[in-house]
């Protein structure tokens, strides 16, 4: 048989099958060399929902790492409140520990309150009003103590 021949033979079945095979051989030859057809332009909305995902995500993990670091700096501020609180409850303790010592040894202690007992038990009362000014029943604070954050401590030159 000859090419013409040949050529009259084949059905037009046979050459829509042709047509479809010539076509997937040149998408295949086409896609191997590089080549991409994206009529809907599906790529780029596919890149542009997962930049957006991208962004979202930086944005989430940057609201946490701010939330952490607050946390962090809330619990730092706790702890020196707590330490602040504790020593102003063991210089309180000190010192009252010292007046009951002196209280209980002196030789008025069973004796009614005479002046030299009430100097003593308001010098104390003085320390624990430096030591914690907030208390109640102290006066609020003058002088120094007045312009800074830091209560005096007994014995300070400025208290």
């Amino acid at each position: 048989m000859s090419a013409p021949s040949l050529l009259r033979a084949v059905t037009p079945l046979g050459w829509v099958a042709a047509g479809v095979a010539a076509l997937i051989c040149l998408v295949v030859l086409l896609g191997g060399l590089g080549f991409r057809w994206d009529p809907l332009n599906l790529q780029q909305k596919r890149l542009a929902s997962a930049l957006d995902l991208a962004r979202a995500a930086s944005a989430e993990a940057a609201a946490q790492d701010r939330a952490r670091r607050l946390e962090a700096e809330g619990a730092a501020d706790q702890a020196l409140r707590v330490d602040h609180h504790q020593q102003k409850t063991t210089k309180a303790e000190r010192a009252t520990a010292a007046v009951l010592v002196q209280a209980r040894s002196a030789d008025d202690a069973d004796q009614p309150l005479d002046p030299r007992r009430a100097d003593r038990l308001r010098d104390h009362d003085g320390q624990l009003c430096r030591i914690a000014p907030e208390l109640d029943g102290c006066a609020a604070p003058t002088g120094l103590a007045a312009r800074s954050d830091t209560p005096l401590r007994p014995g300070d030159p400025a208290g």
